[in-house]
């Protein structure tokens, strides 16, 4: 396979919070005092936005939009004994849109129906279609003045809010009181996307995969992101967008005066 680098689209906006955000720290120890939900922060102790919670969530997404999820284009990522536990798309379709964006695995891999017929089973090795993953995707950090002195009067803490949730039996009314941390409606964080656009084998990627990304955060904007997204949590919105383009002849130059080719207030004006 012939790979060639034609170029770089980079995409700088802010992710504004429209409810509160809530995208967990994944540590389940509790200091004294402390919130027993709390949302990952950054070695200064500010909220922010994990690449990774981006990526894999438009990466969702996508696959169900493009009609990727179903038993024979899922592939086992995680299993317990004889049971699939997790599953994703990923397959050996070279013009697949959701893998040529977001990326593909080297080595075997067996599809949800393949193991739920045989757990034993080989799988295939889609090699032969993996090239470098087009989407990159940076962590988006807290813009501090986007919480504004007002807003921080009504917090918890100093970033963040608590929203305190109930389980209530319905005979017994017994309770079963949690609270959750969450970055406050309002907040903003500085996002930045970069999609590779490559040449492969004689054919021009263009503007396929910006198109495709785009739609991700729109899939994004209508859906959630993080947790208790069904319950008030996780509304975003993008805003004030800039698209850039560099050319691979591009860094070869001195300058690094680009001039965006695309702007907008929001994704609807883009």
């Amino acid at each position: 396979m012939d790979v060639i680098l034609k170029g770089k689209y980079i995409i700088k906006c802010k992710i504004k919070a429209v409810t509160g955000l809530h995208i967990g720290e994944g540590n389940n120890s509790i200091e004294i005092g402390g919130i027993d939900n709390a949302v990952v922060k950054d070695a200064e102790g500010k909220p922010y936005i994990p690449g990774s919670s981006l990526k894999g969530k438009m990466r969702s997404l996508m696959e169900f939009a493009e009609g990727k999820v179903k038993d024979d284009l899922m592939v086992v990522a995680v299993k317990k004994g004889d049971k699939p536990e997790i599953c994703i798309h990923m397959c050996d379709d070279k013009e697949c849109p959701v893998c040529g964006l977001f990326g593909r695995n080297h080595g075997k891999h067996v599809t949800k129906k393949e193991f739920l017929k045989d757990p034993k089973a080989e799988g295939r090795d889609f090699s032969d279609a993996v090239i470098p993953t087009r989407l990159i995707v940076r962590d988006a950090k807290l813009i501090e003045s986007s919480i504004t002195d007002e807003m921080k009067e009504n917090l918890d803490l100093e970033w963040t809010e608590v929203k305190f949730e109930n389980n209530i039996d319905r005979i017994t009314s017994k309770a079963n009181p949690r609270q959750s941390e969450r970055v406050p409606a309002g907040a903003e964080f500085s996002a930045e996307f970069v999609v590779n656009r490559y040449e492969v084998d004689g054919s021009d990627d263009g503007e396929k995969y910006l198109s495709k990304f785009i739609k991700a955060m729109k899939l994004l904007e209508d859906d959630y992101l993080g947790g208790q997204g069904s319950r008030g949590n996780g509304k975003v919105k993008f805003v004030d967008i800039e698209i850039f383009y560099k050319d691979s002849s591009d860094y070869e130059k001195d300058s690094n005066d680009l001039k965006p080719i695309a702007t907008a207030p929001s994704l609807d004006q883009l």
